[in-house]
């Protein structure tokens, strides 16, 4: 979930921004071939898959964790344990009237208490999404590891926030966006730059 995305994504229709393409990054086959890299390098610096577990960020990132859950399975010949995490109530730039919601035990899906979790997103920003998503974590239960996987990678960091696996890195200016397109979600699968028209 992509912090500026996200952003505009609340903005009334009246006033949402007009957004121009740029150019497409990435096509279907280019998405399914770097997810099948991503999927043998999680293999390879783990050790392999017996102690790990992937948690999708709601939106994009949870097709993302179950696509590369089926992937390790193949790969592995074990299934992988894949859960959900919604951070939409841990966000800092969204209001906080209101009690903190209580998350509860299995919204996750498994329990997280000393696995190896890699925690997966569409696009890193500027980890504010990433914080959020630790705090939801952390109130689940205690990791013994937790590694990040995004699909793109478009920099601008305002926290000491970097993924371990990256699908593509793609430098950015601010008046840039990255829109993920993912089948499961918007019957379309590509990534495209986009630009806030004037």
């Amino acid at each position: 979930m992509s912090d500026l995305t996200s952003s505009a994504a609340a903005t009334p229709s009246d006033s949402k921004p007009h957004l121009r393409e740029k150019g497409r990054l990435m096509s279907a086959s280019e998405i399914e071939r770097t997810l099948v890299r991503l999927a043998h390098e999680i293999v390879e610096r783990n050790n392999g898959s017996a102690n790990l577990g992937l948690i999708g960020i709601k939106r994009r990132g949870v097709p993302l964790a179950q696509r590369i859950a089926k992937l390790i399975g193949t790969i592995e010949k074990s299934p992988v344990d894949t859960g959900v995490l919604d951070i939409s109530f841990y966000r800092d730039d969204l209001s906080t009237a209101g009690p903190r919601p209580v998350v509860e035990k299995g919204d996750i899906g498994f329990d997280v208490n000393g696995r190896d979790i890699i925690l997966m997103d569409d696009v890193l920003y500027t980890g504010r999404t990433i914080r959020a998503a630790l705090d939801a974590l952390f109130d689940q239960g205690r990791p013994k590891s937790v590694q990040l996987l995004v699909l793109i990678d478009r920099g601008h960091r305002e926290l000491p926030i970097e993924a371990r696996f990256i699908g593509r890195t793609v430098p950015t200016s601010r008046r840039e966006i990255i829109e993920v397109k993912l089948r499961e979600i918007d019957s379309d699968e590509q990534v495209l730059l986009v630009e806030l028209a004037d």
